[in-house]
């Protein structure tokens, strides 16, 4: 009987694999068309692979905690030949090729997901782009068939020529490696860790200013539901933004391509990570009308449970990095975003205040605005950062 396989779905504009953590059916069960069949990781969510047809399951071909691209064959469900006529696959479906079985004769070190290219709205995004330069051939070789990046091996010294990393100063540094404890890294871990090197690869740039917080304080403190302090400074830049969208402007080659839509993002903490909910259109929508979604966006991001329409495409970033205590930081923004702009901790500080003539106590909390500068110079920086402070300093009018 013919069997149509089952195959890695497109997860999400930018997610190019994902991690299989779990099988809900077994060889022999009944599907019905759209069952889930396989929950799946990616770095931003868990979902699930659906079954593309009704029928019974032949194999799960795919290996718990493996990652496998978009268009990968994790699976094989037994139909009828008339089910195999309506989906328009005849002649060759029950002779579907089989994905070639790992013979374990590689080391456990030389296993690698299988390579894979994402794109971030359109444009390549590369996985192994360049670092330091200071290696041999042979090494840069050696290194491609493991899967490793320069950075990854930031802390070996060169002992060739010219600071060089040689083939043996990398094979030391493995063995030396295997003599620690190891675990595996999360995918979202190692997703972070690729954006963010491929963030580190322009240049940032950071300005911050003092705002007073009083006025956002006392605002929360009228209305129902509560707006978290990031949802003032976001829906801030998304006002500022929306006044002139070309400071989040993207660098490409030679031009600069300007944002379609004001939709923003905004930074969660999850397990081993952070997610990045996007709020669209929130130069479009007030404040009040964005805490309900605001809220339900965090909620799922916490349990890893966003839907692919509130990940991606946003066109800046918001984080509360306050919420640690901290009142100074240096966020830097995602590899396919210009901005980010971070809010500190509120804290008593003196304010001059010039009606009084006098010193009085205010809550002061630094704004921070870290920005590709390639695209946006210090004074274009400083003049969005004070418009922000400004809207945010009316917080009835947001």
């Amino acid at each position: 009987m013919p069997h149509i396989p089952i195959v890695m779905p497109q997860l999400g504009e930018s997610i190019a694999e994902a991690t299989v953590i779990k099988c809900l059916v077994k060889p022999g069960d009944s599907v019905r068309e759209d069952q889930e069949v396989l929950e799946v990781e990616t770095s931003k969510a868990t979902t699930t692979v659906n079954s593309p047809c009704a029928g019974m399951i032949d194999r799960i071909t795919a290996q718990l905690n493996e990652a496998y691209p978009v268009g990968a064959r994790l699976g094989f469900i037994t139909v009828t030949e008339e089910v195999a006529a309506q989906l328009g696959l005849t002649g060759t479906v029950s002779e579907v090729a089989e994905p070639v079985e790992d013979s374990g004769e590689r080391s456990a070190k030389e296993r690698r997901p299988p390579k894979v290219e994402p794109t971030v709205r359109g444009l390549p995004v590369p996985l192994n782009s360049a670092g330091a330069s200071y290696m041999s051939p042979r090494m840069k070789a050696r290194m491609q068939e493991l899967g490793l990046h320069t950075s990854d091996l930031a802390g070996i010294a060169g002992s060739g020529a010219g600071g060089r990393v040689t083939i043996q100063d990398f094979e030391k540094f493995l063995t030396n490696l295997e003599r620690h404890k190891l675990t595996n890294a999360s995918t979202m871990r190692v997703a972070v860790a690729d954006a963010m090197r491929r963030s580190w690869s322009r240049p940032l740039a950071t300005v911050a200013l003092p705002i007073n917080l009083d006025p956002v304080l006392a605002h929360r403190k009228k209305v129902e539901p509560k707006p978290g302090p990031a949802l003032y400074a976001l829906r801030a830049l998304a006002l500022a933004l929306g006044e002139n969208s070309a400071p989040a402007g993207r660098l490409v080659g030679n031009v600069i391509a300007h944002p379609p839509a004001i939709d923003i993002g905004f930074a969660v903490e999850a397990e081993d990570g952070v997610l990045v909910p996007v709020l669209r259109g929130a130069d479009k929508r007030s404040l009040p009308d964005l805490v309900t979604r605001y809220n339900e966006l965090v909620e799922l991001a916490r349990a890893r449970r966003l839907p692919n329409d509130a990940t991606g495409g946003s066109i800046a970033t918001v984080t509360n990095f306050g919420t640690f205590g901290l009142t100074w930081a240096t966020p830097i923004p995602l590899p396919e975003q210009t901005l980010v702009l971070g809010m500190g901790a509120g804290r008593k500080a003196p304010h001059w205040d010039e009606a009084k003539q006098q010193f009085v106590p205010i809550t002061e909390a630094n704004l921070t605005l870290s920005f590709d500068h390639r695209v946006l110079d210090g004074g274009a920086a400083g003049r969005l950062l004070a418009r922000i402070a400004a809207l945010m300093s009316k917080p009835e009018q947001l």
